[in-house]
C-alpha cells in the first residue's frame, strides 16, 4: 500500500481544480503573445524599455511622496533625490527606447558575467559535494551568455530584450498550460 497516494487522496480540494481552465486559457494566451514577441524582437524590445521605464516612473513617483513622510532636511534631500533620478530614468525610456535598450542590455550583460562568475565560484567551493559540477556548469553558462552579449553590443541591443521578452512568456505559457492540465486530474 503507498502511504503517499492515501495523504494525497486525504488533502481537501483548493478550489484550483475547478478553475483550472482559466490557467489553461491564461497560458495560450501567453504562448500568443510569446509568439508576436517573437516576430518582431525589435517592437518587443521597446515596450520591454517601457515597461521598465514605467516602473521607474512609479518608483519616482513613490520615492517623492517618501521625501515628505520623513523628519529632516538630509532625508527630504536624500529621498528626493532618489526620486529625481528614478524619475529622470522614467523619462530617458521614454523619450529615447532605443538608447535606453542599449543600457538596459550592457546592465544584462554586465550582470550575467557577474553572476555567472560568482556561481562558479560557489561550485567550485562545494567541489566535495555530489552536483557541484551542475552549479559550475550553470554557471559557465551563464557567463557565456554574459560574454556572448557583450560581444554583440550595442548592435543586438535592438532585439536582444524583446528575445528574453519572448522567451520568458513562451515558458511562462507552456508552464501555466502544463499546471492547468495537471491540477484538471
Amino acid at each position: 500500500m503507498n502511504v503517499m497516494a492515501n495523504v494525497y487522496d486525504q488533502v481537501p480540494s483548493t478550489g484550483l481544480q475547478s478553475k483550472w481552465i482559466w490557467f489553461v486559457i491564461l497560458g495560450v494566451l501567453l504562448l500568443i503573445c510569446g509568439g508576436i514577441a517573437f516576430g518582431n524582437l525589435l517592437v518587443a524590445t521597446v515596450v520591454s524599455v517601457y515597461y521598465v521605464g514605467a516602473l521607474m516612473l512609479v518608483g519616482g513617483i513613490i520615492h517623492l511622496i517618501q521625501a515628505f513622510q520623513v523628519r529632516g532636511w538630509e532625508h527630504v534631500l536624500f529621498w528626493s533625490l532618489s526620486a529625481l533620478l528614478y524619475l529622470l530614468a522614467g523619462l530617458f525610456t521614454f523619450m529615447n527606447p532605443i538608447l535606453a535598450s542599449a543600457a538596459l542590455t550592457l546592465f544584462l550583460a554586465i550582470a550575467l558575467l557577474a553572476a555567472g562568475l560568482f556561481r562558479v565560484w560557489v561550485g567550485l567551493r562545494l567541489r566535495p559535494h555530489k552536483g557541484w559540477g551542475w552549479i559550475v556548469t550553470g554557471g559557465v553558462v551563464t557567463v557565456l551568455a554574459g560574454f556572448v552579449i557583450a560581444l554583440g553590443w550595442p548592435v543586438n541591443s535592438l532585439w536582444i530584450l524583446g528575445l528574453f521578452l519572448a522567451i520568458d512568456l513562451v515558458f511562462q505559457g507552456w508552464a501555466l498550460i502544463a499546471f492547468g492540465f495537471g491540477i484538471r486530474a
